[in-house]
């Protein structure tokens, strides 16, 4: 399976901004872009059905005000979301297992054996919502942390691969084969707790450097806690294949050893292994 796609991130971090039941206070000066019009400060209005806020009233003012700021941080959610998958998706495409060691029908892999060339966080920046020095800051702080919490999770990556040829191989070097496709589920990863909601919300906070910035808590606890939704369903329906094995056969020494299992064998770095 692809990375975690926008659309599913995108409203899952709605969702999870929304259940916090955040009431906007209406009278807050920040919450402005533009002036209210003073002719709908006591006409009632009804509610937009789409923000992630709680409405404090039903005054005009208090509508207009909920919807902007709403609008507002959805836009921002949006773009850094969006730029988060696309990164993502990329990378994913990249990685490959650059080392392993196969004796008999299994290679092991162990930590530091999955790689991948491509940089994470300053992608993320260079595609995501940076139009203002809050933007800016905000961006640079989620990218960081994701960058970190994916590089960590994907270098403590290890597991077995199979190659059943390779258990008696009738020849003294074993060509490249691909290897039975594993669930990624299989493989373990010491660094994984970094893609956990409160170590990515930690490590955006501690990246922003600022506790009382606007929104930023809960905002960061709902982008964290979609990102590791993703994360899991992308375990959970990815598969490991096409890992291509190859090594000799010390054993093999016909007419009397015809067939003998590889010793010592190594892999072929081949990236698109996650599919």
């Amino acid at each position: 399976m692809p990375a975690p796609q926008k659309s599913m991130v995108l409203e899952l971090a709605k969702l999870n901004f929304k259940s916090k039941a955040i009431k906007l206070p209406p009278e807050d000066p920040q919450n402005f872009d533009s002036a209210v019009n003073d002719t709908d400060f006591a006409k009632p209005k009804p509610p937009d059905p789409m923000s992630i806020f709680m409405l404090p009233g039903t005054k005009g003012y208090a509508v207009d005000v909920n919807k902007q700021v709403s609008e507002k941080l959805v836009k921002y959610m949006d773009g850094i979301i969006g730029a988060i998958c696309s990164v993502w998706g990329n990378w994913h495409k990249t990685i490959m297992v650059s080392t392993m060691i196969i004796n008999g029908p299994v290679g092991m892999v162990t930590p530091g054996g999955f790689t991948s060339p491509m940089p994470i966080g300053p992608l993320i920046i260079a595609q995501g919502p940076v139009s203002t020095p809050q933007e800016m800051k905000y961006t640079k702080a989620i990218a960081n942390a994701v960058d970190t919490a994916l590089k960590g999770w994907l270098a403590g990556l290890m597991g077995q691969l199979q190659y059943p040829a390779f258990a008696a191989f009738p020849g003294p070097m074993a060509p490249p084969m691909p290897c039975v496709p594993m669930p990624l589920m299989a493989f373990s990863s010491a660094m994984e707790n970094l893609m956990s909601p409160a170590m990515l919300k930690n490590a955006m906070m501690a990246n922003l450097g600022d506790p009382k910035a606007q929104h930023a808590d809960p905002l960061f606890d709902a982008i964290a806690k979609a990102i590791n939704t993703g994360f899991t369903t992308m375990k959970a329906t990815t598969l490991v294949s096409n890992v291509m094995g190859t090594g000799p056969i010390p054993t093999f020494a016909p007419p009397f050893v015809p067939v003998g299992p590889v010793v010592g064998g190594s892999v072929v770095p081949t990236p698109g292994i996650l599919t």
